[in-house]
């Protein structure tokens, strides 16, 4: 399908440029720059597992769980005065 965009002139000369390099077309070049951004955009948006390390086998101190962040702030500056 055809269609008219306009393209900042400093872009498609860099667009032209890398199509040359790859021995390609601009047509190549912008639609794989399309599909890569359409799959990004795509896929969900959520927190990275994280995973969680102890050293020797200790855990976490009495009263702390992973979810308590309000403890674990309290913790970090324990002992600063306000």
């Amino acid at each position: 399908m055809k269609t008219t965009i306009d393209i900042a002139e400093p872009l498609l000369k860099r667009a032209r440029k890398l199509a040359a390099r790859r021995n390609t077309t601009l047509r190549a070049v912008v639609e794989q720059a399309l599909r890569e951004t359409l799959e990004r955009e795509s896929k969900p948006r959520g927190r990275s597992p994280v995973e969680i390390r102890t050293f020797r086998g200790r855990g976490l101190q009495p009263g702390l769980s992973w979810g308590a962040w309000s403890a674990w702030r309290d913790l970090a500056y324990e002992g600063r005065g306000a």
